[in-house]
């Protein structure tokens, strides 16, 4: 029995209860997922004291944020995260020891702190939430974004500075002369965990997944997976790291495994559960007499925080080469301070750096400054100027199809789903960042990238695809697009959207393998359509379009032996003389003609 009362049945009730009535609920006023769990969790715990031991249920939900970076991991190669390091040890460290700097120096200033206490208090709240700011990424489809990327660089290395944070605590303790504590064995320890989980990842994880596999228990699949997440987060906690930089080193190790894909599938269902779990624990833990005893003081120092990391995060963003909208987006994202603060503070506590009742408060300062989060964010997203195309990352990891397909706006959508629908492999390159965002969340997977340049296309498969299909919209690029394809990749077998008539005799005497004016066929479907609601004979009406489709290519090859078409715009040109099935016959000539008007869609 819990200490309220209550079985851990009735708080698995009340918890997946709490979940599913708020967080549908604030998605549907556009408040997101973290926040309704949030507010779920005050209302259970603070508010109605349904569940009065919050900080048990959060040191378990923790594991929440052990999962999502153990599945961040899987989708980070080793090569990948290297090319991240100018981020990571660069930007992020430079954002820790900045930040921790100016809010060591107001705590002194402002709350008369010693300075041991001042640097604890400072570089804790410097840190700021993996968890939130990857799950708002998440729900936005962002974390592929350049400035994802960034953000994210930002938080791995806050997860590491965790390590030497708490390692300053029992050295700053008062009369910490007196501690059995040894740094240089703790160091060794730390090392030699770290060298123990590589030399694991990289000989024995494979061969044991592939031993499991071929005994085609699925059950037992799904355990090695939590066994090999949690084993490395405790040997990680352990040595004296973080859980979650274990979890994440072992996603990496397992990057290039061909079981990577189902080892995320294994563990996504707990990821989301867990992860939702410490969102609604947070909101469990919050003080609320705490926070009512010094509503002046968090009223003030929650703001001032925020706007202070938010202007040192922008800052550094543009220095490091971040565009405003990026750097505005990144300090969105960070202002808050992280849940790695309540170890950091708890710890401090313990040790008699501080009272406890200060590290109440600077709980409850880190709590309110997580649940406003969100609204930080939104704020934030109203300062981002007009103009400039927002940028994703290149990466095409995966990539290489039976079918290249370049551009994904309506007609690439519809043509993509039958290739699917047919078993056909596709690989879809689109430079639409809000495009790929949309995409990826009905499932589909799209590369961000620009199809007019070789290395583009050479990553994405070109060489292997069977045909390569542009769906683009503009007829300059699609142009484009062919001319490259023709003159780098001669092979390239080429089926292309065109605009109108006079860009299909463009492209056939460029002399590709298939194209299709993007309005035919669905005129075609119109007038059957049309036709058949006027009482026409079924027969008759497929005869009339039989004719016209036919009469509308004899006009093409006219045309085209001809060269009567200049810049999309068509001239005039005396109609072939087929049997008249249309009446009155200048009516149908003048449709001939009409058809060579500029497409609007």
């Amino acid at each position: 029995m819990a200490t309220d009362g209550m079985s851990f049945y009735g708080y698995a009730l009340l918890l997946l209860a709490g979940a599913v009535i708020a967080a549908p609920l604030a998605k549907r006023v556009g408040l997101g997922t973290v926040l309704g769990y949030l507010a779920a969790g005050i209302i259970i715990g603070p508010i109605m004291r349904l569940i009065t031991s919050g900080e048990r249920i959060l040191h378990f939900a923790e594991l929440g944020v052990v999962f999502l970076l153990f599945i961040i991991g899987l989708e980070l190669k080793p090569s990948r995260l290297w090319s991240l390091r100018r981020e990571i040890f660069g930007l992020g460290l430079t954002q820790v020891m900045l930040t921790g700097l100016v809010l060591m120096a107001a705590v002194v200033a402002f709350d008369r702190q010693t300075v041991s206490a001042a640097a604890i208090i400072g570089y804790g709240l410097a840190l700021s939430s993996t968890a939130f700011a990857l799950q708002i990424l998440e729900e936005r489809g962002e974390r592929s974004t350049e400035y994802g990327q960034r953000a994210f660089s930002i938080l791995l290395f806050q997860d590491l500075a965790i390590v030497p944070i708490l390692a300053l605590v029992p050295l700053l303790t008062p009369f910490s002369a007196d501690s059995d504590g040894d740094p240089i064995k703790d160091f060794a320890i730390a090392l030699a965990a770290i060298g123990f989980l590589v030399l694991v990842g990289k000989y024995l994880l494979n061969p044991i997944f592939q031993l499991i596999a071929s005994t085609g228990a699925r059950e037992a699949m799904i355990a090695a997976a939590l066994l090999v997440v949690l084993g490395a987060a405790s040997l990680m906690e352990y040595a004296g790291l973080s859980m979650a930089m274990g979890s994440f080193l072992a996603g990496v190790l397992l990057a290039e495994s061909s079981y990577r894909h189902e080892l995320e599938a294994d563990i996504e269902p707990f990821r989301g559960i867990l992860l939702a779990l410490f969102f609604m624990a947070v909101g469990l833990s919050l003080e609320i007499d705490v926070i009512v005893k010094n509503i002046l003081l968090i009223s003030v120092s929650v703001p001032l925080l925020m706007v202070a990391k938010s202007a040192i995060v922008y800052a550094l963003c543009r220095v490091f080469g971040s565009a405003h909208n990026d750097s505005i987006r990144i300090a969105g994202l960070l202002p808050q301070s992280g849940e790695f603060g309540f170890v950091i503070f708890t710890a401090a506590a313990a040790a008699g750096i501080f009272s406890n009742a200060t590290a109440s408060l600077l709980i409850a300062i880190v709590t309110v400054s997580m649940a406003l989060t969100p609204l930080a964010s939104t704020l934030a997203n109203r300062l981002l100027r007009d103009g400039g195309r927002e940028q994703l990352e290149e990466t095409f990891e995966g990539a290489g199809s039976d079918v290249l397909m370049i551009g994904f706006s309506r007609f690439g959508q519809i043509v993509s789903q039958t290739l699917l629908a047919g078993g056909s492999e596709v690989t879809i390159i689109d430079h639409s960042a809000d495009r790929i965002r949309s995409a990826t969340k009905f499932g589909f997977k799209i590369y961000f990238g620009d199809g007019t340049r070789r290395n583009v296309l050479q990553a994405a498969g070109v060489e292997r695809a069977k045909l390569v299909a542009v769906c683009t919209h503009e007829k300059a690029t699609t142009d484009k697009i062919v001319d490259v394809l023709q003159s780098e990749f001669p092979a390239a077998k080429i089926f292309a959207r065109a605009y109108d008539r006079a860009h299909t005799l463009s492209l056939r005497e460029r002399g590709i393998e298939y194209e299709l004016r993007e309005t035919l066929e669905s005129s075609f479907v119109f007038s059957r359509e049309t036709l058949n609601a006027l009482g026409l004979d079924p027969q008759r009406v497929q005869a009339i379009l039989d004719e016209t489709r036919r009469r509308d290519e004899e006009r093409l090859q006219i045309q085209a032996v001809e060269g009567i078409y200049a810049g999309g715009d068509m001239l005039h040109v005396k109609p072939v003389t087929p049997e008249p099935l249309i009446k009155p016959r200048k009516e149908a000539e003048r449709l001939d003609i009409d058809q060579s008007a500029p497409s609007t869609e």
